[in-house]
């Protein structure tokens, strides 16, 4: 039988994410492959830097966890296709989560408005949910 965890417990470990990496988390949107683990030393160019929202993630329930607030960077860093994204700690130094960038409806792990983007470009978040397994 596959390990199984009730749905409270699912949602205490998500919502231990945003309170392990803290408020003013620090979201950087990046060019090419995201690293190996969060462990691994950054890649690509950073496209977009924004603050996320003091509560940026919405509590959890039924065993997933939705962005909270406006996810939106008003001017852009630098030119290149979005592929993946890191969220580090508010001081921007360690990582807690990463995974892919899309376009909304792509079925990346976080989706954009746009990811050919443009430097000083409006990047708007669009999309970001974890769900826990073990369900």
């Amino acid at each position: 039988m596959a390990l199984q965890l009730s749905v409270a417990v699912r949602n205490a470990r998500l919502d231990t994410i945003e309170s392990t990496i803290g408020t003013t988390a620090i979201l950087r949107i990046r060019t090419g492959a995201a690293p190996a683990n969060c462990g691994t030393a950054d890649s690509g160019t950073i496209l977009s830097e924004l603050t996320l929202p003091s509560d940026w993630m919405a509590a959890a329930s039924s065993g997933s966890k939705a962005k909270s607030g406006t996810w939106q960077d008003t001017s852009a860093d630098a030119a290149g296709t979005a592929a993946h994204f890191r969220v580090y700690d508010s001081g921007g130094t360690v990582c807690g989560v990463q995974g892919t960038v899309t376009i909304t409806g792509g079925g990346g792990d976080m989706t954009l408005d746009n990811t050919n983007i443009a430097v000083g470009q409006q990047v708007t978040i669009t999309g970001f949910t974890l769900t826990d397994a073990n369900a």
